[in-house]
């Protein structure tokens, strides 16, 4: 058996980071999903000869994760500290600051399984393929979430999102 490439799995680091921080609420539970994707990756070293895409296979690991963290109780905690305010003190225009912070409070309203597809495809550029096989549904839904999910964020953005929107009767 060969030995495992460290530097074929900590290239990804930067790609799970970003996602994780995308798809979780607070950064120090993005970083502990890393660091479990990280820690399970190693775990199973000996098959990465087998592995083909290490970033489809390190997306798929850190699904299974997060789905398995969605499934699991947790109280309810409250950052007591924010990143807003070190967002604000960048350079960054107050008006593009305030859309950004409107897409991600839009992107938290999101169901979960709508929330990470959209990630996965705008935030990490996969294809709707590679999407499916790291979530593992068919790429009919992962089109149907990804479609859900844009036109959701459309309507929270434009602040026209109103819920149990009455479904049209066809006759």
């Amino acid at each position: 058996m060969t030995e495992p490439n460290e530097a074929r799995l900590l290239d990804w680091v930067p790609r799970l980071r970003r996602y994780a921080r995308a798809l979780l609420r607070h950064p120090d539970d993005a970083d502990d999903l890393v660091q479990a994707t990280l820690e399970r990756a190693w775990s199973k070293a000996g098959q990465w000869p087998k592995v083909t895409d290490m970033r489809a296979w390190l997306f798929t690991l850190m699904h299974n994760l997060y789905v398995d963290q969605l499934r699991r109780p947790t109280l309810t905690l409250v950052q007591l500290e924010d990143d807003v305010a070190d967002a604000a003190a960048t350079t960054t225009p107050h008006d593009t600051h305030a859309s950004l912070l409107d897409l991600k409070a839009a992107l938290e309203q999101l169901p979960a399984d709508q929330k990470e597809i959209i990630l996965m495809v705008a935030l990490e550029d996969m294809s709707y393929a590679e999407v499916a096989k790291t979530v593992g549904i068919p790429m009919g839904t992962v089109m149907s979430r990804l479609s859900r999910a844009r036109e959701r964020l459309r309507d929270l953005m434009d602040g026209t999102h109103t819920r149990g929107t009455p479904l049209k009767r066809v006759k």
